[in-house]
Formats: structure tokens, sequence, C-alpha cells
């Protein structure tokens, strides 16, 4: 979406009728006939798949499978990193495609290769052509093509989400979790007592879809989410009042959609952050990292740091000897991953929330 608001790309959206249906099976599977298709001759007889249904195990992978061999034959390429992102080049034309199970993204420079791709899909699956996108996934995609800006918002879900757990009318929040504010074991139920009166509360359930709207649009509420997600086996009161803090937030901010624009240069900047052993029931780190594209966040985590360090990480040094990776110093001020490590005072949270690209569209600066 960065680079669909920086080059000015068209974005269109199709949809892959029944995709399970056209999976391929390389192993020998039997059913027991569907109800009403029996017939007295046939009673005794089970079938033989020929083809990938819905409800096997294995449908969406077999799926996947006759897809990416498909979409490579005409000259796609998969991204390395997330396999399910491809590209094609043709001269100064090119073209993404992005898949999602059976939802299809397709972003170009290009008309006419876009109404190539879209044939060639069409000859191959029962396609339905959505034009312009605009809604996928549950996420709104709003345009200003003279602005050179892009936004995706999620309002109609956290309406949802409050209308869902009865918060739709709560009193708005400026911050999502307080300055200051620790969770731990501590708080969680001490008695059989407690433990029943957090049992009818919806807890796992109001940060499962927390956790939906972070991973998409909200890297603002990264932090506090995965804290409480440490705690869904067993929460305490302070949690749950920590949870609907976090609903009262999005209650304010619904507003907010994660926003990319058009600029002088196009460029990846990464920002990482940490705190220093913060974690009250292990005395880890939690850290963060936030990567920006396009004047906004394109992705983003915050977690307990591990004891050790992974492998692939020595791979940003080698980066760095090389000259392909700048890494430099920065004050706590000018540091927008702060507020995935640590809850914030509401001025600074706002400016490094604005930094991230989660505003208001009205409020976008060019």
């Amino acid at each position: 979406m960065a680079l669909v608001a920086h080059y000015d790309l068209e974005l269109h959206q199709m949809d892959v009728k029944t995709a399970f249906l056209n999976g391929d099976i390389d192993e020998t599977i039997y059913m027991v006939q569907p109800e009403n298709f029996v017939s007295e001759d046939s009673k005794n007889m089970v079938c033989k798949l020929t083809k990938s249904i819905y409800g096997l195990k294995q449908a969406s992978r077999q799926w996947y499978f006759k897809f990416h061999q498909i979409i490579v034959s005409y000259g796609f390429e998969a991204n390395l990193m997330d396999e399910c992102v491809y590209h094609k080049f043709s001269g100064s034309k090119y073209i993404f495609l992005v898949l999602y199970v059976d939802d299809i993204l397709l972003a170009t420079n290009d008309i006419s290769i876009l109404h190539d791709t879209k044939s060639f899909l069409s000859k191959h699956f029962e396609m339905k052509d959505l034009g312009d996108a605009s809604f996928v996934l549950g996420i709104q995609i709003h345009r200003d093509r003279s602005r050179g800006i892009l936004g995706l918002s999620q309002r109609t879900y956290i309406d949802k989400v409050l209308q869902r757990f009865g918060m739709q009318n709560s009193k708005p929040g400026d911050t999502p979790v307080a300055k200051g504010d620790k969770f731990s074991l501590n708080q969680c139920p001490k008695n059989s007592l407690e433990s029943q009166e957090m049992q009818k509360i919806p807890y796992a359930s109001v940060v499962g879809s927390l956790m939906y709207a972070q991973v998409c649009t909200r890297p603002d509420i990264a932090y506090i989410v995965g804290m409480l997600g440490r705690y869904l086996s067993n929460p305490g009161m302070d949690h749950w009042r920590a949870a609907k803090r976090v609903m009262r937030y999005l209650q304010r901010t619904k507003e907010y959609m994660l926003t990319y624009r058009r600029l002088d240069q196009l460029e990846l900047i990464g920002y990482s952050d940490s705190d220093f052993a913060g974690c009250q029931d292990s005395r880890r780190s939690t850290s963060g990292y936030i990567y920006l594209l396009a004047g906004g966040a394109i992705s983003w985590r915050s977690s307990t740091k591990s004891k050790y360090i992974d492998i692939k990480f020595l791979v940003v040094k080698e980066k760095v000897q090389s000259g392909q990776i700048s890494i430099e110093h920065i004050g706590t001020n000018s540091m927008i991953a702060d507020p995935l490590t640590k809850g914030l005072p509401p001025k600074v949270f706002h400016e490094h929330t604005a930094h991230m690209g989660v505003v208001s569209f009205e409020d976008i600066q060019i």
C-alpha cells in the first residue's frame, strides 16, 4: 500500500470463487456419500476424491500450490519473504499481486498489464472482478490520488468490537496505556472465588479482537495488546481494566487510519527500542521495532526479548559493514518505537503515533 500511494499505482481487487475446489490432491482420500445422494445401487459405496474439496485439512495448502503453479507459469515471481506476494516486470511496466486465501489485490503502473493479468486469471479460475479496491479483509481503503494519499481504516471493525463488548458509549481515552503502568502474575486471581468472577468476563475475546486491529492497522496499541496477551490463561481484574482502557482509546481514535503518502524520496527507515528488564515476572526486556515507508508503518512488533541472539540478526552486522544499512543513535524524544516498549504521557505518545502514520485522513500534512 505504501508503494501504491507513493507511485500512484492502480489498485484493483478480484475474488476467486470456490477457491479450494481448484486444488489437486496427491494422495488417496475417500469420503462418505452426501446425504440424499445415495441410491439403492450405491448405498454400500464411498466416494474417491479426484480434486480437493472444502473440509479437507489440506484444502488451503493444495489451493495455494495450484495457484502458485499457475501464476508462476505466467511470469510472476514469488517474494522471498512472503510467498503470497508476487511481482512481474515487463520493461518499464510492472505489477504486484497479493493473495490472501481467495482474495487478490493487483497493483500496477500500467492498465494493459492489469487487464492481461485479469484475463489470464479468469481463464484458469472462476473469478469475480471487483474493480478498484475499496474494502479488503475488513479494512476500508481510502485514496486521494490528487494529493498522493492512501489510508487504511478499521473504523467499521472497531465499532463492531465496541458494540459487541458494550463499550460503544464509553468515555474516550487519551492513551491505550498510562505511563508507569506495570502488569504481572501477582495481579492474577489468587483464589477460586476471584477465578470464578473472571470467568464471567470475555477477556480472551476482547484481547483477540484488539489483536486483529493491532496486526492490521494499529501499531499504536501493539505494546499493551502484547502485554495483555501474556495473561490470557489467567487474567486478573487489573488486566481487564487495562483492556477496557484500550477500547476507550479506540473509541476516541476510531477515525484514525494507517496512512501513506507520496514523498520526494522513497526511503525505508526503521526504529528499534527496548526497556531494561521491564517484565515484572521474568525480568526480561520488552523490545519493539517499527519500519516506515512512504510516511507510514509497514512492519512493527512489540515482544519480550529473548535471552539469546538469533543467528539471522548477525546479517544486520554484515549489511552495516557493506554500507547497505546505516545505524544511528537517536534520543528518546525522536524514538518512534518508544510506544512499543512502555506507556508514555499523552503528548509524547500522540507525537510518536502521528509519525507512525496513524492519524485521521484530514490531518495528513503534505
